[in-house]
């Protein structure tokens, strides 16, 4: 499917632009059905993007909020998407919304698995909003190069749903939804920001393995439009 590029003069810029596209997306989904749904990724990039959509005028209540990956890491982890969520996203208006995190409290990272996908199959598929990051091998959501389950997590056959994710250098195991889960949603942005970033991209855009980038599974085989947000 065909991406669009959105470039941005700074940071602030474009979280500004992408949080007033996700509030009407999910104003428009609330709308049509009376509910809406968002999984959001992790890391630092997403930080003022966060703190700009919590302040958009949404019905909140209505609004489902999820991860698109996790690290297996109760909460209140220092590095756990969920405290990020937290701390940026949960606040002012958007208090309000009901928060559906991955981590589950299990004796390991597959049992949380299965209890995570147990528990997100209350969110209606597709998903309203998918926001997914980048890292700078080309992984996106937990489906890093080399991935132990990575060849699972990219095939569109397999089942929505999390599953788990070890590589190296991810540290602690990862929860992931599957490619599946995510490539069909009716706004599915790639946020980036830094001009290393937009190299990654230029690579990934080119000829290659997916296994090798596995950003190449969205934007080549995600059945939704890829809207790219960009900043340097």
């Amino acid at each position: 499917m065909a991406s669009t590029l959105h470039s941005f003069a700074s940071a602030a810029d474009l979280a500004g632009n992408l949080a007033d596209k996700v509030a009407d997306t999910l104003s428009a989904a609330i709308a049509a059905r009376g509910t809406a749904s968002i999984a959001v990724s992790g890391g630092s990039t997403p930080k003022v993007f966060f703190q700009a959509l919590s302040t958009r005028d949404i019905a909140w209540d209505k609004v489902t909020i999820t991860l698109v990956d996790e690290r297996f890491v109760p909460a209140d982890n220092p590095r756990s998407n969920h405290l990020l969520v937290d701390a940026n996203l949960l606040q002012n208006k958007a208090k309000a919304a009901r928060f559906l995190p991955l981590y589950q409290d299990a004796a390991s990272a597959e049992e949380a698995a299965r209890l995570a996908t147990e528990k997100t199959r209350a969110i209606s598929s597709p998903f309203d909003i998918v926001i997914l990051g980048m890292g700078g091998d080309g992984h996106t959501a937990s489906f890093f190069p080399g991935g132990s389950n990575l060849a699972k997590a990219i095939d569109a056959s397999t089942p929505r749903g999390i599953i788990t994710m070890e590589a190296e250098g991810a540290g602690e195991p990862r929860l992931t939804f599957t490619f599946s889960s995510l490539q069909d949603a009716a706004l599915l942005v790639l946020h980036i920001e830094g001009e290393g970033k937009k190299d990654v991209l230029a690579k990934a855009e080119g000829s290659g393995d997916e296994a090798e980038m596995p950003i190449r599974a969205v934007l080549r085989r995600a059945t939704s439009p890829v809207e790219i947000y960009w900043a340097p």
